[in-house]
């Protein structure tokens, strides 16, 4: 039997992290040196919230102290769970975005037919040139390694949804949805077929979110938020 999802999440960030103590117990901090790590940009420090710990990593030794200490206060002032790193964010940031995760008993499926691309397709990139630049970042299809499923208004895609594996164990979703064509329950249909592809792979499903349609749709899917993700340029600036 596989390990709960937020078991198997706790074991990847640890694995981006480089953390060789894994990731910490509710109510604690774990911090780790790490200049290149995969968990945020290279230089940039990365944090995890995870059920009410945190897991973060900075680029130079002299900022753990300052760091672990800042991040047991969020802790506290959240009362072990749901830390608020947007607290930290000062100067250049990535996130705050919330983190979600599927059970494979929690699954509810859309249950429509959708249509099975494989990944780079003309019809897709179509979809991708059509929406405006900043959309086509957020939703990360340009960067997926699965099939791609979509739905199609005619003879163009105007949904899609796919994934792209973190570690061998998560399956990043992606999705997106053109302007028109939102709020009609495409992208729950695309990226329910995207999650099954992803459970019978074995994989955890991840949702990584900031908008809230789009958590929305996680939600309806079955996903339950187990915390945030927040990268910092600066981060001596959010000790001062």
């Amino acid at each position: 039997m596989s390990l709960p999802a937020a078991d198997r999440a706790r074991e990847m960030w640890s694995r981006l992290a480089g953390s060789p103590a894994g990731f910490p117990g509710p109510g604690d901090a774990g911090v780790v040196v790490s200049p290149e790590s995969s968990l945020c940009p290279p230089g940039w420090s990365g944090m995890v919230e995870l059920d009410g710990a945190i897991l973060a990593v900075v680029p130079r030794p002299d900022l753990v102290d300052g760091v672990r200490a800042r991040l047991l206060a969020l802790l506290g002032d959240g009362d072990g769970a749901g830390a608020g790193l947007s607290r930290l964010a000062v100067g250049e940031v990535l996130g705050p975005a919330e983190l979600a995760y599927l059970d494979e008993t929690d699954f509810r499926p859309a249950g429509v037919e959708v249509e099975r691309l494989p990944s780079g397709h003309g019809d897709v990139e179509a979809l991708l040139a059509s929406v405006p630049e900043a959309d086509a970042a957020e939703s990360g299809l340009e960067r997926t390694e699965s099939p791609v499923y979509v739905l199609r208004d005619g003879s163009r895609v105007v949904a899609a949804s796919a994934y792209r594996t973190w570690v061998e164990t998560a399956a990043h979703l992606c999705v997106l949805t053109a302007d028109p064509h939102r709020g009609r329950g495409l992208a729950r249909a695309v990226a329910s077929a995207a999650v099954a592809d992803a459970l019978a792979d074995g994989l955890l499903p991840q949702w990584r979110a900031r908008p809230a349609a789009s958590r929305r749709v996680a939600a309806a899917l079955g996903f339950r938020r187990h915390g945030e993700q927040l990268s910092v340029r600066d981060l001596a600036a959010a000790l001062v």
